[in-house]
């Protein structure tokens, strides 16, 4: 698995995970799903991903999007 998929999966499972907790929980996890926007949103416009550094440490191979 790459870098880039690796991203995209996790984005999405934290996106998935607190929209149901926000359903079933506490609205305030919408919070979670903006934060985790914001941060694909700046991740596509800058190329800097925090979680891409940390994949990349433990071992990762590099995709296209994250070098």
């Amino acid at each position: 698995m790459s870098i880039d998929r690796a991203v995209m999966a996790f984005a999405g499972s934290v996106i998935l995970l607190s929209l149901l907790l926000a359903l079933f929980h506490n609205l305030n996890w919408l919070w979670l799903t903006a934060f985790v926007g914001a941060n694909l949103l700046q991740a596509s416009l800058t190329g800097f991903c925090p979680l891409a550094i940390v994949l990349r440490k433990l071992g990762l191979k590099p995709g296209v999007a994250f070098r």
